[in-house]
């Protein structure tokens, strides 16, 4: 049966995640800096936990967490390490409990880093940030069990066969927990499915398959190929994006996202899969429990076994 996910933020539940800028917290000193940095991160650490119940009440079975859920951890001069936060071990210890939940309620939790991150940037100090980034992510995942680290391909930089070769040597330097939680993602830009599948088998990094991205950079791969194709490059449940256009498919800009999702734009050869499908719907957990009726029995709307991750 298909999980449905919900993706970072809430519309209408009064769930929030707490964010701050670099610009406010350097015009603090350290001490003040961290304990306020160290507020925050437990607020998540409680918001996350709030998210979950709601998920699993709800019919929910995966959640994407948001990428600054520990504020500025990787920033050049505002980072910091967990050590340095005051009650920073009782933090740790707070998100760990979050996926202790998620584990007992057969919960899916994962992440989808922010636009910055590309492996194979054509600037050594952007993949390094990158590369940061994917670390403190992996670190948190593996607190909560979250088995995805979703990116992107990057750019083409006018060859994409070279720009994929970079983007896979720079697999080489993430560690264990970062490197076997990482996906790939088509996009609705640069790399299609048929442009990934290629770099998934030679490295065993799954791919991440949206629907929406392929029907507005199309490759010659039918829906149902690219599904077939996508999942057998995953060595657990798979995970796909699904996505409905703002002002329909004649309009213009179709890559942009609606509230909601048009059942019609639910591949139909999805609906007898074991499969993850978030929900990326501006309309957030109100448009996931929408398409969740939509689709009736076809959903997994109660706990059960996680997905098979292998990943702890």
């Amino acid at each position: 049966m298909i999980r449905l996910g919900l993706c970072c933020t809430f519309r209408d539940e009064p769930i929030k995640f707490g964010v701050t800028t670099a610009a406010v917290v350097s015009r603090m000193n350290r001490g003040d800096a961290l304990a306020k940095l160290a507020g925050l991160c437990l607020a998540n650490a409680e918001a996350l936990m709030a998210a979950l119940r709601f998920c699993d009440a709800n019919g929910i079975g995966c959640f994407r967490v948001n990428s600054q859920v520990l504020p500025l951890k990787t920033h050049p001069q505002q980072g910091y390490e967990m050590d340095d936060l005051p009650g920073g071990g009782a933090i740790v210890d707070r998100f760990r409990s979050c996926g202790d939940f998620a584990r007992e309620r057969g919960l899916r939790t994962c992440f989808h880093p922010d636009q910055f991150v590309v492996l194979n940037s054509q600037r050594a100090e952007v993949v390094d940030a990158s590369l940061r980034e994917l670390e403190y992510q992996a670190e948190v995942a593996e607190w909560i069990g979250a088995d995805v680290l979703n990116v992107h391909g990057g750019g083409a930089f006018g060859d994409k066969a070279r720009a994929l070769d970079d983007f896979a040597r720079s697999l080489d330097r993430l560690s264990p927990r970062a490197r076997g939680r990482l996906t790939v993602e088509n996009d609705d830009r640069t790399y299609t499915p048929a442009d990934l599948l290629p770099l998934c088998r030679a490295t065993g990094v799954p791919l991440v398959y949206d629907s929406h991205h392929h029907r507005c950079k199309p490759d010659g791969l039918s829906v149902e190929e690219a599904t077939a194709l996508a999942a057998g490059t995953w060595d657990r449940e798979p995970l796909f994006h699904v996505s409905s256009p703002i002002a329909g498919w004649e309009g213009t800009r179709p890559e942009r996202h609606h509230d909601f999702i048009d059942p019609a734009d639910f591949p139909a050869c999805w609906l007898g899969l074991e499969a993850t499908v978030e929900v990326e719907a501006k309309a957030k957990e109100v448009a996931v429990m929408k398409l969740r009726d939509d689709l009736g029995p076809a959903v997994r709307t109660t706990a059960g076994a996680g997905p098979s991750t292998g990943r702890s």
